[in-house]
């Protein structure tokens, strides 16, 4: 009886001590009548250890098998084995091997005393296994749990973890020792990813995961920036940069914040890329007087020293017999450190990252004012006609490149990745590619203005933007939705100084004719009479363009200095301050969105209005300029009660207390201090609002 009673304790049963699989549980056979019933309590008591301890066994046996790895190719039913396994359980598995292993020793313990014993008892077994009674059932309860609900990876962590918390401090040691066997999983699979940038998850049980490439995500990529940017990306790198990896917040660990988590992913995604360089990628060596390229290799971009360092802070936390929240989290604090400043030197430093950001203000956002101003003279007579659809961008090249010649320096090395484009008409034509002699323009080739399509609308022109190519690593930070967000501006800051341009150009070219006019006949005194006539009927013209141009005048110095400059020191002030490349990006961001919300483009109803003044200011325009052979005066007069409506709602919008009295646009006040200087803005505003008042009228036309 006391050897079979021994044997059950290992998990094997027999003719006085069965297998109720009813109750599953081991029980004493029930024909026994030599037991008193309390010694059967005890004894039946005792012999469940027995049965935890076969299934904990059996549990173990289960998890460590790795017997598919070498029949996994040779049968459906070993793949299927194979998808069941998790690293994770093994982890744990071994750690109730651990425990069974002193339960073993135990038994064997036992049994020597009992045998040593003469008249051996009950409670000699009772008294040897007490604290097995602690430990068993709640493993046992474990491991059904995760059998039942297949948990695996960071959710095994997260359900061992809410289990440490109780009141029995040898359950606890015992789970608190199970959660380290799973945390060597996880900080070994931490070191291959923020060592190496590999992920190492065979099973899919880490927090950070690939991100899956299907089909639906690839057909609905249908942009046309999105498919630029997948051409231009050719290094792997990259795209895992932007979206290859993300975390999974099923896997991850709720003791482990998701501000941690995201540190641990940027850390990795930053050493994968320090350790694998574009082979097409030279750096610029500063140190000597003309830069000087030279092939870098990823040990150059992260140094041994600092991936040994890496190691070394994460090896510590793997030997630690418990898991200490704060450092844990200082340790990933001090990788995400050491992998941003390298990728800060990477992009700043080796890749010339503020020579690009000069040269994109120079071009996005119209800071070589003297190309731009060479560029719209060029072109004005080409977009006075609806663009055509087929050679749009070809005939804009060639005022581009007349602009070009005249204002470009040959050792501007930025301006050959430059692309003029209009979107949804024709292909985009490389400037360096396309050469045009001063003298075409100049012998007046009208072939550029004729055949011109009656369905394009006069304001197709508007569509005009630009493309700025950029190698590795300059697409870790300027993305594809960055340079989109800068065409934005972009095409508001060109719509602006065309329309600034018009309005001046329309009083020359009506001075010009006037004084022609004046020369021919000023011995003439009655012709000189009606011309002088005519000159005091458009005097309210001449008014209206006057507050045209001044209106548009403030508004392009609002954003050229109060905002873009304003910004541009901010954002260089942060870039040589920082040496962090995430907290780079986020200056940047902010910059780019100061931009955007400072200049109105965020606002919908401020940008409808700005949009459709420019287009009044350049219908005006155009009228007047032809005053002598279609203009209408009442189509003036609608123009300039449209533009004195917009103009006056503008100015009700822009000093409303939610705009002017923020925080979103600082330098706004400034503004509205130069539109209304005399007050002019605010009265009429007021009329506007407030009294219906006959509007002054301009003379008919003498024709």
């Amino acid at each position: 009886m006391l050897h079979e009673l021994l044997v059950s304790l290992l998990g094997y049963t027999g003719d006085l001590i069965i297998d109720d699989t009813k109750s599953s549980t081991f029980k004493l056979a029930s024909d026994i009548s030599f037991i008193e019933p309390s010694e059967r309590d005890i004894i039946e008591k005792t012999i469940t250890l027995g049965f935890y301890y076969r299934e904990l066994d059996r549990f173990a046996t289960k998890s460590r098998n790795l017997s598919w790895i070498r029949h996994g190719n040779e049968s459906v039913a070993s793949e299927e084995n194979k998808e069941r396994q998790s690293v994770y359980r093994r982890a744990i598995a071994n750690g109730i091997v651990e425990v069974l292993s002193v339960y073993r020793s135990a038994v064997l313990h036992m049994e020597q005393k009992l045998l040593a014993d003469p008249l051996p008892i009950l409670a000699t077994i009772t008294q040897s296994l007490n604290k097995f009674f602690v430990l068993m059932p709640p493993l046992y309860e474990l491991i059904l749990e995760i059998e039942r609900d297949g948990i695996c990876g960071g959710k095994l962590l997260n359900l061992l973890h809410k289990r440490c918390h109780c009141g029995v401090p040898e359950l606890q040691t015992c789970i608190q020792r199970l959660l380290w066997h799973g945390h060597q999983v996880m900080y070994n699979q931490l070191a291959s990813w923020m060592v190496y940038g590999i992920l190492h998850d065979q099973y899919a049980e880490f927090f950070i995961c690939e991100q899956e490439r299907n089909s639906e995500r690839d057909s609905s990529e249908t942009n046309i920036a999105e498919k630029l940017a997948r051409i231009s990306v050719n290094d792997g790198s990259l795209s895992d940069w932007h979206s290859g990896f993300h975390i999974s917040l099923d896997m991850l660990p709720e003791y482990i914040p998701m501000q941690v988590a995201e540190s641990i992913l940027f850390a990795g995604k930053a050493i994968r890329v320090l350790r694998n360089p574009s082979s097409a990628f030279r750096s610029v060596d500063s140190s000597s007087d003309q830069a000087r390229h030279k092939k870098l290799m990823g040990d150059e971009l992260l140094p041994q020293s600092e991936a040994d360092k890496i190691e070394l802070m994460l090896r510590n936390l793997k030997e630690s017999s418990e898991f200490h929240k704060r450092s844990f989290e200082s340790a990933v604090d001090s990788v995400r450190a050491i992998a941003a400043s390298h990728l800060w030197q990477l992009v700043v430093v080796r890749a010339d990252l503020n020579g690009h950001l000069k040269a994109i203000k120079d071009y996005f956002l119209l800071a070589k004012g003297d190309f731009f101003q060479s560029f719209l003279e060029e072109s004005r007579q080409l977009m006075r006609l609806p663009p055509r659809q087929s050679t749009a961008e070809a005939d804009l090249m060639v005022p581009f490149r007349l602009a070009v010649t005249k204002t470009i320096n040959d050792d501007d090395k930025y301006f050959s990745r430059v692309t003029l484009r209009m979107p949804g008409i024709g292909t985009k034509v490389k400037s360096s590619k396309v050469v045009v002699s001063k003298s075409k323009l100049a012998d007046g080739d009208s072939s550029l203005l004729s055949d011109t399509s009656l369905d394009m609308s006069l304001d197709g022109w508007d569509g005009i933007a630009l493309e700025y190519s950029v190698d590795w690593p300059l697409q870790l930070f300027f993305t594809q939705d960055v340079l989109s967000r800068y065409r934005r501006v972009f095409q508001y800051l060109l719509r602006l100084k065309r329309t600034q341009m018009e309005l001046e150009k329309s009083w020359e070219s009506v001075m010009q004719q006037d004084h022609s006019k004046f020369s021919k006949r000023h011995t003439d005194r009655v012709n000189g009479s009606t011309s002088h006539q005519t000159r005091q009927c458009f005097r309210p013209m001449w008014r209206v363009r006057e507050h045209m141009a001044f209106l548009i005048r403030n508004l392009q110095f609002y954003i050229q200095v109060d905002v873009i400059e304003s910004q541009w020191n901010v954002l260089q002030t942060h870039i040589e301050e920082s040496r962090d490349f995430a907290e780079l990006v986020d200056f940047h961001q902010e910059y780019l969105s100061a931009l955007i919300s400072q200049s109105f483009l965020d606002i919908g109803s401020v940008s409808r209005i700005l949009d459709g003044i420019m287009k009044l200011c350049l219908q005006f325009c155009w009228k007047i300029e032809n005053q002598e052979t279609n203009a209408s005066t009442k189509e003036l007069e609608h123009i300039t009660e449209e533009f004195n409506k917009k103009s006056n709602s503008l100015y009700t919008i822009l000093r409303s207390s939610r705009l002017a009295g923020s925080q979103r646009a600082p330098f706004l006040r400034r503004f509205l201090l130069r539109l209304n200087f005399n007050s002019y803005f605010e009265q009429t505003a007021q009329g506007v609002m407030n009294v219906v008042r006959p509007r002054p009228t301009i003379p008919p036309l003498q024709r």
